[in-house]
């Protein structure tokens, strides 16, 4: 066998349509685009959204407000939240995804201060920490190691 003599297996490939060679093709005269009309022509193209001239509906819908492209997400965890890692001295951000406190690391993590803490902890890493959060913490004696 060699690579002149090689053809694909019978019926995996199929010839293109020749439109517009005749009428006894079955797709003469207009080739298969229907009688006259701009969708009858080359070149045609519809845009995307258009509605015949009528304002689209993109533009009929009131526009509000606008979204901030330099805003920060943050995965939020209350004081009463960290209750359930009873077992762990030092907590990082990996530990929050351990516990199911949190889903992944792609959002940054912010403590809120809602709750009261019952266990003791050595440090706590996040991104963020809103105030009465800090307070409540720094009085337990918990450091707070923002990353």
């Amino acid at each position: 066998m060699k690579l002149h003599s090689l053809k694909p297996t019978p019926g995996s490939r199929q010839a293109k349509k020749r439109v517009g060679r005749g009428t006894g093709s079955g797709h003469g005269k207009t080739a298969g685009r229907g009688e006259n009309g701009q969708k009858s022509r080359a070149g045609y193209s519809k845009k995307i959204g258009f509605e015949g001239g009528q304002n689209p509906l993109y533009k009929r819908i009131p526009k509000r407000g606008f979204n901030n492209i330099n805003t920060v997400e943050y995965d939020i965890i209350n004081i009463q939240d960290l209750n359930r890692l009873n077992d762990v001295k030092e907590v990082t951000l990996a530990t929050f995804v351990e516990f199911n406190l949190i889903k992944n690391l792609n959002k940054k993590i912010k403590i809120l201060g809602n709750g009261d803490l019952e266990v003791k902890f050595a440090s706590i890493q996040a991104n963020k920490v809103s105030a009465s959060a800090k307070e409540k913490l720094e009085k337990a004696g918990v450091k707070l190691i923002i990353v």
